[in-house]
């Protein structure tokens, strides 16, 4: 019976949007209508952080508009750069990093429009953010997590990460942009993708899930919009990225 519970669980989300169907999309309509679109940045989504003598650690994000730099109004403020010097931080090492997102992307998208990107032959800690996207588009619990893990496939085969962080999928439950009955529903979907991503971690060698808290979407950490981290957010988010990761990654 546990198990037929949970399985129930992770179908809610598409249960109520059937039942809700006209009215969420009426709304989803309304708030892509009302929502503004902000640009992202157009300096390099990459650098270095910290003065340290030493080989730096090597980070790559791969993402969607977060990632992207939406939200904020340089790279320099995004969740790479954030992840990045809360790293250099812990580690009292340099950090290379490099984001590379998409606008609109979902995780099934990822290995053909952002992998070509790659700068880097090998890296230390690789972060993958999907989700909303993927939260909006209804996309099957078991579906998504076996877009994850092919991601995660082609990661490590190209990259040899040391460890791969999964950042948990955002709370769409608590996004200001979002109205009622709309939020909940899609708040729904998103924490069941998350468990998704909870249960994918505990099953691979070398990978943490990151659960992302109700208090990122808190107004005073997002963009104009209501949608996106603002620069605020960006550095909470890159330092709960950072805190996940294990000790002996970030050692010389």
């Amino acid at each position: 019976m546990p198990g037929s519970r949970s399985g129930l669980r992770e179908w809610l989300p598409e249960a109520l949007a059937l039942a809700l169907l006209p009215l969420l999309v009426l709304q989803g309509r309304r708030t892509r209508a009302r929502v503004a679109r902000l640009p992202e940045p157009t300096d390099p989504a990459s650098g270095l952080v910290g003065t340290a003598i030493g080989k730096p650690l090597t980070l790559l994000l791969l993402g969607e508009s977060p990632v992207a730099g939406v939200g904020v109004s340089s790279h320099a403020e995004g969740v790479g750069a954030a992840t990045a010097a809360a790293l250099a931080t812990a580690s009292g090492r340099k950090v290379q990093w490099q984001a590379l997102g998409v606008n609109g992307i979902t995780v099934g998208e990822a290995a053909s429009l952002l992998l070509p990107r790659l700068q880097q032959s090998q890296v230390d800690i690789a972060c993958i953010a999907f989700g909303v996207n993927d939260s909006t588009a209804f996309r099957r619990h078991t579906a998504w997590r076996s877009a994850v893990a092919g991601l995660l496939d082609q990661v490590e085969s190209r990259l040899q990460p040391r460890h791969i962080l999964l950042s948990g999928v955002p709370p769409l439950s608590a996004f200001p942009a979002l109205p009622w009955p709309l939020r909940t529903v899609l708040g729904l979907k998103s924490a069941s993708l998350d468990r998704a991503l909870a249960s994918l971690a505990q099953s691979r060698s070398r990978t943490s899930h990151v659960p992302l808290p109700r208090q990122l979407a808190d107004p005073a950490l997002m963009a104009s919009d209501g949608y996106h981290p603002s620069a605020a957010g960006c550095a909470l988010w890159g330092g709960l990225l950072a805190a996940a990761c294990p000790a002996s990654v970030l050692a010389a």
